[in-house]
Order: C-alpha cells, then structure tokens, then sequence
C-alpha cells in the first residue's frame, strides 16, 4: 500500500509500470525542435472533422489508442481512465472516449491534468483496485482560443508574455506487472492552490510558476533529497517568463534549479524559428512531451530518475470578467527506471 511521507508526498510500493504512450499534435508542433518524436501529426488543424472540438476529441481517441496498441492491451484490459482537457465540461475527453466502454473518471485541474492523471491513475493501481489504468488529456489551439480569448477571426494582437496553446494530446497506460526496463511512477506529489494575485490571462507563466515552485520545494522536503538526486526536473508549460520566475522563486529559498531544469513549453516550440512568444501551454503541452521526447530517452538511458509536473492555471471566462485572480496548481510524479 501506498505510504504518505511529510505534507504532500506518497510513496507507491506496487511500483505502477509505463507499459504504452502515445502522442499526438498539429502541424505547428510537428514543425518544432521534436516533431520527428511525435506518433502522429496532421497538417489539418481539424483533424477531417467539421470542427476543432471535434477534432480534440480525435486526437485523444488517437493518442489512446496508440498507447494501447504499444502496451499491447484491449479495451476490456483496461479498468478505468483518467482524463480531462480545457473545455468545458471536459468534453473533449467524453465525447473522445464514450465509444471506448471503460469506466471513465473526468478531471480537470487545468494544464495540470497529465499529472493529475496519472497520479490518481498509479495509486489505483498501488490500491490494488486496478491492474491496467490509463491516463489522458489534450488541448487543441483554436478550441481554447475560441473559449478562453477571442475567437481567430477577432485577429486580436497577443502580447509577448503569452503563450501558443499546444494541439496535441498524449496518453499513458499503467500495468502492475513489474517488467525490466520499463520506467515506473515510484512517488507522487500533490499541489496546493497558489495564487499571487496575477490577472492577466496573457500571462500563464507568471500565474503558474509559484505553485511549480511550492511543489518543488514541498517535495524536496518531503522526501529528504536535492536536485542533485535527479537527472533533470521538467515542468510541464511554464514557458519563458514562467520559466525564469521559478528560478527566483527557487532562489529566495536557497534552491538553484537553473542546472537542472527543463519546461515542456520550451522543448516543444523553437521560440527563435516560430511565433509562439513566450512558448507552448495548454494540456496537450506535458502530455505531448511525456509521452513522446521523455520516454525515449528513458529507453535509451538518458533519463534514470526524473521529476516530472504540469502545471495549471485555475481559470475561467466567468472568473476572468469578474476579475478574480488566476491561482495556480502543479502535482508532481517521480519517474524512475
């Protein structure tokens, strides 16, 4: 059974194996620095269908299903999914996976939701109340756009904080059978709701960036380790700005991450070659990378021992126009092989 350690952190004895992931994206995020690592891409932006919330649906429905074809399980193998995106009511997720017949739990913690995923999905299974779990989430450019922003057609200028909303989707399944030379989840780490007052909806980064960093240190402190202890830490869309306030958050407590970091909105897009600003974000963003660039290099033995998050920022329309402020949230998972 899974055994809680200092305020946040859980250690899983039943060590939940990575047996399958898949990744799918758009043209835009074919076109950057790891397109070649992508299982799938479509130079359509809906994907054949007749609108981009359909076509999010799709691209989770490819994503999982390349998943399972790696992992070499069945619809009936699986016993629940764990699954959300930025739309409302998940639908992206619902309307992807209804046809599936598998128990199906919905989430929604933002950019967050890969973590969270398969976070819940692996203490399922260190539960012993499932054997084969999987996770799934996705985000689509002009799908977010449309509910969050503007719709395309506005042409409203975006200012360099912003960030390029990832289309793409990645999906991860789980088994509890230990296989060698398989990456395993061996802890998870739970975010508290952070908020330092951001309003700017064009600013992600800066609103996600000190739940990344309260994560970061609870952890550390929970588990007795340093940055040392890892190869790398990959936080899930920061971007640019986002990215350098981490450090100086990290900074003021004495931790120096800058050796030891990388961010899924910086490895997905070349902010020098393509328009994307302060760099990628949205769901499909963490989810992309994590099923596509990290787990090739833990099979070819690059990654050993890793700490992977996504981050969200807990917002809405609603919230937006009355004001409120933008909190964030970011869980972590330590993945080791």
């Amino acid at each position: 059974m899974a055994k809680r350690i200092g305020k946040r952190t859980i250690i899983l004895e039943n060590k939940p194996h990575i047996i399958g992931y898949g990744s799918v994206v758009g043209k835009k995020e074919y076109e950057g620095p790891i397109g070649h690592e992508f299982d799938a891409h479509d130079d359509d932006s809906r994907f054949g269908e007749d609108s981009y919330e359909k076509a999010e649906s799709l691209l989770q429905k490819i994503a999982l299903e390349t998943a399972m074809r790696k992992a070499n399980v069945n619809e009936n193998d699986i016993k629940m999914i764990f699954a959300g995106d930025l739309l409302n009511q998940c639908i992206g997720s619902y309307f992807g996976l209804r046809s599936k017949g598998i128990p199906l739990i919905g989430l929604y913690g933002a950019c967050s939701t890969m973590t969270l995923g398969l976070s819940l999905a692996s203490i399922m299974i260190d539960s012993g109340a499932a054997d084969i779990t999987a996770a799934v989430t996705s985000s689509h450019f002009c799908s977010a756009e449309r509910q969050y922003r503007f719709p395309l057609e506005y042409g409203a200028v975006r200012p360099q904080t912003a960030q390029w909303t990832v289309t793409g989707s990645g999906a991860t399944v789980l088994s509890s059978e230990r296989l060698e030379g398989k990456p395993y989840i061996d802890k998870v780490c739970f975010g508290e709701i952070e908020d330092l007052g951001i309003t700017d909806t064009n600013n992600m980064g800066a609103a996600m960036a000190p739940s990344a960093a309260s994560t970061i240190k609870h952890f550390l402190e929970d588990t007795n380790t340093t940055l040392h202890d890892y190869d790398l830490v990959i936080t899930g869309d920061l971007g640019k700005v986002g990215t350098d306030l981490l450090y100086e958050l990290l900074e003021g407590d004495g931790i120096d991450i800058r050796c030891r970091h990388s961010d899924c909105g910086l490895i997905i897009f070349d902010r020098d070659r393509q328009d994307v600003h302060a760099g990628g974000s949205g769901c499909g963003c963490s989810a992309a990378v994590l099923n596509s660039f990290v787990m090739h290099r833990f099979e070819s033995g690059d990654f050993k021992n890793i700490l992977f998050m996504s981050t969200g920022a807990l917002m809405s329309p609603t919230s937006s126009l009355q004001g409120e402020t933008i909190p964030g949230i970011s869980h972590l998972i330590n993945i080791k092989i």
